[in-house]
């Protein structure tokens, strides 16, 4: 049985942070190592619900960082500390709920049936994403972006910028996340990466999911950063 272990960024997520552990299959636990959440500076209660959350579930570890650092720099210190672990596999959730824990049974054993080092959840693989309420301007804006990425990488992809991101321990071992972004691209640099090395980089679909959560993601620059690692790509800045 394949061993996880699971990272959870979390940024002022104190009403929505203890959901997504209770979203977590119960039949899945068993095969989980470690939760590590990564609280990012947050100022509101995030902190203290992370604490209660590990006083209950005993697996669960919380490392705060004093300083907002960004999306990047969270994700860099939650592969860390999974890959100290000695995980087999490398999940992230996001603090948010936006992301789904149930998908975990299938997603996992999809990783080591089929020799998947980076799998990310597709939102727009089984048409999911007007239905669950994705304005109609990141559709569009996505689709495009995503024509654009898959010239650049090579792949068949339908979505490069959901965070439901898994990794076998060989892409954690092979990627050198420290010298990737700290803002939301980290992810997108993480698939350019692993095409660079060689690793083997898939989709699955997960339901779409929008609700009352804040994003600190600004959409312009966001998109410019993608065509930042497109561009560094193309020129073997990954390599």
């Amino acid at each position: 049985m394949p061993r996880t272990a699971i990272f959870i960024p979390a940024y002022q997520a104190e009403l929505t942070l203890a959901s997504v552990f209770e979203r977590i299959p119960e039949a899945f636990w068993p095969e989980v190592e470690r939760v590590f959440v990564i609280n990012d500076g947050s100022t509101d209660g995030t902190d203290q619900t992370a604490r209660d959350l590990a006083d209950k579930y005993p697996r669960v570890e919380v490392a705060t960082q004093a300083e907002n650092r960004g999306y990047g720099a969270a994700v860099r210190k939650g592969l860390k500390l999974c890959l100290e672990s000695g995980a087999d596999y490398v999940v992230c959730l996001h603090a948010d709920g936006q992301y789904p824990p149930e998908k975990l049974p299938e997603f996992v054993p999809y990783m080591a049936k089929h020799g998947i080092d980076v799998l990310q959840g597709s939102r727009h693989k089984d048409g999911t994403a007007r239905a669950g309420g994705m304005p109609m301007y990141k559709v569009i804006a996505g689709h495009t972006l995503t024509a654009l990425e898959n010239w650049t990488f090579g792949l068949r992809m339908t979505d490069y910028h959901s965070g439901f991101m898994l990794y076998s321990r060989r892409a954690v071992e092979t990627i050198p996340f420290d010298e990737l972004s700290t803002y939301f691209d980290f992810d997108l640099e993480v698939i350019a990466s692993a095409r660079a090395r060689g690793l083997v980089v898939d989709e699955l679909g997960i339901p779409t999911h929008y609700g009352d959560e804040e994003s600190h993601l600004n959409p312009i620059w966001y998109g410019l950063r993608c065509l930042r690692v497109m561009l560094k790509y193309r020129l073997g800045r990954y390599a």
